[in-house]
């Protein structure tokens, strides 16, 4: 499914148009402050002293605490739902204004390219933001490339630069971000009843790659392993070369008791994907070894889960391609 020419003519004027103009993302509720830094953290599972002890990051290069530059975003933030994804309606009954990626993304859905997908992003830090300094970002739409196809469907992607000043107006970072707004490939029609059954879906396929394939090796024999650095013994996962904490490059696996705790959850509903019985808890599990790994819980219904069920591992072929490490409930 395509424009026929003329609306096509019609519709990347406008979007070139968009090429090359600035607009006003917004600046921060709050300043930058300790507790959204420790959420952060806490979230992440970062412990740097320097975003968390105050004695301890006194004495550091920073002369006190700052904050982790990948959070940058976070301190302007527009809330769950951005701008782009509001009508203007919404954003008039919300006392919000529209900026021009909105505006773009939202030209680019009237003409039927509704699908959208991050492709890729890069960052620049120019310095540590300390706590009192209040953000402020602005936003350049880069570029709008010529109709490309891809696997999902023909689409444009756009490259949006995003700028980020402190109090005084001094850029203190930057993003880059590209989206591929898409018109959804069409669907093969469903077979008819004459046809042969097609085989059954199955999930998408983990990649295996040199750092981890040993990981899954140990999954389809029916074991969950932990990475353990054999220079100062942290345990880490998912799987990587080095450790994090001493830079060591070696490593065992030790077999987990497969005992933990659901750390986190959420219960899935939509969007469908192959090879799931909906709804389903997707969880968090915090292992009893103290390394966090993300599975299913079942073995009950999904509203029955909690924050802190303890559960056991149990490595089971999930479909015909599948075997992964689930975690059930303690009876």
């Amino acid at each position: 499914m395509t424009l026929d020419p003329r609306k096509k003519q019609e519709l990347e004027a406008k979007i070139q148009s968009y090429v090359g103009v600035e607009s006003v993302v917004g600046t921060a509720s709050d300043l930058v402050n300790e507790p959204m830094i420790r959420h952060w953290c806490e979230a992440m599972g970062d412990d740097n002293p320097a975003y968390l002890d105050p004695n301890r990051a006194k004495d550091s290069v920073h002369r006190g605490i700052v904050a982790p530059p990948p959070m940058l975003e976070a301190w302007v933030m527009p809330g769950i739902r951005p701008e782009w994804t509001l009508s203007v309606e919404e954003l008039e009954a919300q006392g919000r204004t529209i900026h021009k990626q909105a505006e773009l993304m939202n030209v680019l859905t009237e003409y039927g390219y509704s699908g959208v997908v991050g492709t890729d992003i890069e960052h620049g830090f120019e310095r540590y933001l300390k706590p009192g300094d209040q953000v402020s970002a602005t936003l350049r739409i880069e570029d709008v490339s010529e109709e490309k196809a891809t696997a999902l469907g023909i689409g444009y992607f756009v490259t949006v630069k995003r700028s980020f000043r402190d109090q005084n107006g001094d850029e203190v970072g930057w993003n880059r971000f590209r989206i591929l707004k898409f018109w959804p490939a069409e669907q093969p029609a469903a077979a008819s009843n004459d046809a042969a059954p097609s085989a059954n879906p199955t999930r998408l396929q983990p990649p295996r790659g040199h750092d981890n394939v040993w990981w899954w090796d140990a999954v389809d024999a029916g074991k969950l392993l932990i990475q353990k650095c054999d220079s100062c013994n942290t345990l880490r996962h998912p799987p990587r070369p080095m450790c994090g904490e001493c830079q060591s490059l070696d490593w065992s696996g030790v077999e987990a008791s497969g005992k933990g705790t659901v750390y986190s959850f959420t219960v899935l509903h939509h969007p469908k994907f192959p090879g799931f019985d909906y709804p389903f808890a997707a969880a968090l599990i915090e292992l009893e070894e103290g390394t966090r790994i993300v599975s299913n819980v079942l073995g009950c219904d999904p509203a029955d889960v909690y924050i802190g069920m303890p559960v056991q591992v149990s490595v089971e072929q999930v479909d015909e391609a599948t075997k992964l490490p689930i975690f059930r409930p303690v009876k």
